[in-house]
C-alpha cells in the first residue's frame, strides 16, 4: 500500500456537505485519493450510494461523525465529535441514539429558525426542510445556506460568524450524546472511534490532555492529529499524546464540498496508521470498487 492517499473525514449532502455521496466519491477519485471514509453527521444513509459509486480499486471506509459532549475537570460542558468507523449500522442502541439525535437536531433547527424569522430574517423552516431528504440530519449549515440564498450573507462562514456560531444571537444548544456512552456504543457495534479536531479552539472550549487520556482508557482508538484547524504546535502536542497513549494517528480534510474552503485530501492518514485502525474493527468492512 505504499503511496496510498487516505482521507478519513469527509461529508456528503446526506448531512452538511454539498456533494451527493456519489459526487463525493468522484471528487475524491479525481483528487487522486485511494481511500476515503464517509463520515456524515449522525447518519449512515449515504453509505450505500457511495459504495455503488466506487470506481475500480478505490476503497471506502463506512463511518459517521457522532455529536457528543462531556463535562471536563473544570465543570465545563464541552462539545466533542467522535469519528466512528467500521461499525455495524444495525446495532439497536446505535440506531436508537442516531434517531434521537436527528430529532434533537430538528428541534434545535426549528427553535433557531423561529428566532430568526421573528427578527425579520428571511428564513422559512418548512421551505428549508422541504428541500432536504427526510433522512438528512438537519442543522445550522442548512440555515446558513438559506441565509446565503437570501443574500443576507455571502458565505456559510459569514453566516456562522454573524448569526449561528456559539455565542451568537441565534445559537441554541443541543442535547448531544455523552462521549463515554458513544465510545461504548460503537465498541459494542464492532467499530472504532477517533477523536476529531480535538484542539480546534475556533469551535469553542477544547478538551485537555487529561480528558483525552481518560477517553483512551474508556476505549478511544485514535486521535485526528492532522486537521485543517490544527496549527503546527497543536499537531505536535496531539502527536505526542497519541504516542504516549498508544492511539492511532489520523489525518483528514473534514471536507464539506462548497460549504468550506477545504480541499478533499488536504490532509491524509499514514498507511500504517490506517491499517492499525482497520485491524481494530469487526462490525463492518472496507468496501472496494469493482
Amino acid at each position: 500500500m505504499n503511496g496510498v492517499r487516505i482521507d478519513l473525514h469527509t461529508h456528503s449532502a446526506v448531512s452538511d456537505g454539498t456533494d451527493s455521496p456519489a459526487e463525493l466519491v468522484h471528487v475524491a477519485a479525481g483528487a487522486g485519493l485511494d481511500v476515503i471514509a464517509l463520515t456524515d453527521h449522525d447518519t449512515t444513509a449515504g453509505w450505500q450510494p457511495a459504495i455503488q459509486a466506487l470506481p475500480p480499486g478505490m476503497r471506502l471506509v463506512p463511518g459517521a461523525e457522532l455529536s457528543c459532549e462531556l463535562v471536563d475537570e473544570y465543570g465545563r460542558t464541552v462539545s466533542v465529535h467522535l469519528l466512528a468507523y467500521l461499525f455495524d449500522p444495525t446495532s439497536p442502541a446505535l440506531v436508537a441514539e442516531q434517531q434521537r439525535l436527528r430529532l434533537e437536531r430538528l428541534r434545535r433547527f426549528r427553535v433557531m429558525a423561529q428566532w430568526m424569522a421573528a427578527d425579520g430574517l428571511p428564513i422559512d423552516p418548512d421551505e428549508v426542510l422541504g428541500s432536504l431528504n427526510p433522512d438528512t440530519p438537519v442543522g445550522r449549515p442548512h440555515l446558513a445556506r438559506a441565509l446565503v440564498r437570501a443574500g443576507v450573507v455571502s458565505t456559510v462562514d459569514e453566516a456562522f460568524a454573524r448569526y449561528l456560531g456559539n455565542g451568537r444571537g441565534y445559537y441554541a444548544p443541543r442535547a448531544d450524546t455523552p462521549v463515554e456512552a458513544a465510545i461504548d456504543m460503537i465498541a459494542e457495534a464492532g467499530g472504532v472511534t477517533v477523536l476529531a479536531h480535538a484542539f480546534a479552539a475556533t469551535r469553542g472550549p477544547t478538551v485537555t490532555p487529561e480528558v483525552i487520556a481518560m477517553l483512551a482508557g474508556r476505549g478511544l482508538a485514535g486521535l485526528e492529529v492532522d486537521h485543517p484547524e490544527h496549527d503546527p504546535r497543536q499537531r505536535e502536542a496531539l502527536r505526542g499524546l497519541a504516542k504516549e497513549l498508544d492511539l492511532v494517528r489520523t489525518g483528514s480534510s473534514d471536507y464539506h464540498g462548497s460549504n468550506k474552503s477545504i480541499a478533499i485530501g488536504q490532509e491524509t492518514t499514514d498507511t500504517a496508521e490506517f491499517e492499525r485502525l482497520v485491524e481494530l474493527a469487526s462490525g463492518s468492512t472496507v468496501r472496494v470498487g469493482p
